[in-house]
């Protein structure tokens, strides 16, 4: 059984500081399961601009990202494709020229109100959507070989 103190007495084995909490559900999830490891990291980086009120404004801006140990662009852009398809990201916010970034949440956290800045609202925010993904059908597949 834990107990409230044994809760206490931990944080002498845990490092100081902001965490990203990966939910158990989501960790053992077939959205989460099916992700490459470049998803992975992806989602890890967008854990490490959250900071318990801010879902809904992170960015995947590659002067960032490089920092962060990506090394092409395309794969970035790959893996975000891969956490969009597996719903555990949405788009918040369009990007455009001249400077205007695309934003993004994370969906097994809840939404932040940042200011306005979103195109979608907080009440269209889909919340958990990472739960409907029941497979792989979500992933593109290329076409079944025929021979001649």
């Amino acid at each position: 059984m834990t107990t409230r103190r044994s809760w206490k007495d931990g944080r002498i084995k845990r490092e100081r500081g902001q965490f990203l909490a990966l939910p158990r559900a989501v960790l053992e999830s077939p959205a989460y399961l099916c992700l490459s490891p470049y998803a992975v990291k992806l989602l890890v980086d967008f854990g490490v601009q959250y900071n318990g009120g801010n879902n809904g404004d992170l960015a995947a801006v590659w002067r960032f990202m490089r920092r962060r140990g990506w090394r092409s662009q395309e794969t970035l852009a790959k893996a975000k494709r891969e956490l969009l398809d597996a719903q555990l990201i949405v788009e918040t916010r369009k990007g455009g020229r001249p400077n205007r970034v695309s934003l993004y949440a994370i969906t097994f956290f809840h939404i932040d109100y940042c200011g306005g800045k979103f195109d979608i609202t907080t009440l269209g925010f889909p919340y958990g959507a990472w739960r409907d993904v029941k497979d792989q059908s979500y992933k593109t597949k290329a076409p079944p070989r025929t021979e001649n």
